[in-house]
């Protein structure tokens, strides 16, 4: 693996809140270190966020949660439903040098990346108040380009609805492509960064799953050996 190194980000861990995104806390935190460059600025951020509306639906906006928005959207959430998508799945494949991580010892933290399906949770945010609730997701997800948002086919016990889907960016800085479970597990069990340690973030995904119904083998299966097991 590449792995940049580099002097770590002094921090006080504690969960990201929506003062941290209405203030851009987090993008202090990359400006403070030589990863400045690939924080997004707010002009580049709302272009992206204009350019994905004029794609999609009209009306209220369905989002597509398989990692942290599953157990911390922090966005109001009109109706929640379980939900399944084709030709993407959920991965440990982008680095974190800030949330999950450091530069010294970057995280890992999920990404929809090709191929397969993956079920998470279709999360609907009313018209009313979208753009000003998009505009702080945008802040969360869309800081360093690590992913691509797209419009998706979600299927659902009470229909398909469109949904936005936030895919890997393969070509990104944080893309780290795929990584043996063995090596995962010791990368996520090892780092931690401004939001907690990566393991935290591991396991209440897989938490936040199970609460739901269904569960993923290979997030359990990360568990056990960040716990040592096998």
């Amino acid at each position: 693996m590449n792995k940049p190194t580099s002097r770590s980000v002094p921090h006080m861990a504690r969960q990201l809140t929506r003062e941290d995104l209405a203030i851009g806390s987090r993008r202090d935190a990359y400006l403070r270190t030589e990863l400045a460059d690939i924080a997004w600025s707010e002009a580049r951020l709302q272009a992206s966020l204009e350019e994905t509306l004029a794609r999609g639906p009209k009306g209220d906006i369905w989002v597509f949660a398989y990692g942290s928005l599953i157990w911390h959207p922090l966005f109001p959430v009109a109706e929640k439903r379980v939900a399944r998508i084709y030709g993407l799945h959920r991965s440990f494949c982008l680095w974190s040098y800030i949330g999950r991580g450091t530069r010294q010892q970057p995280g890992l933290v999920l990404g929809l990346d090709l191929g397969g399906a993956c079920r998470g949770l279709a999360l609907r945010m009313e018209e009313s108040g979208a753009r000003e609730e998009l505009t702080l997701l945008w802040r969360r997800e869309m800081l360093t380009g690590a992913y691509v948002p797209t419009w998706v086919n979600a299927r659902t016990p009470d229909g398909p609805v469109d949904a936005l889907a936030f895919l890997v960016n393969r070509k990104g800085r944080n893309y780290a492509g795929q990584i043996l479970d063995a090596e995962a597990a010791r990368i996520i069990g090892a780092a931690a960064g401004l939001n907690g340690p990566c393991r935290d973030y591991l396991v209440r995904t897989a938490e936040g799953l199970a609460a739901h119904g269904f569960r993923d083998a290979r997030l359990e299966r990360l568990v056990r050996l960040c716990d040592g097991g096998g």
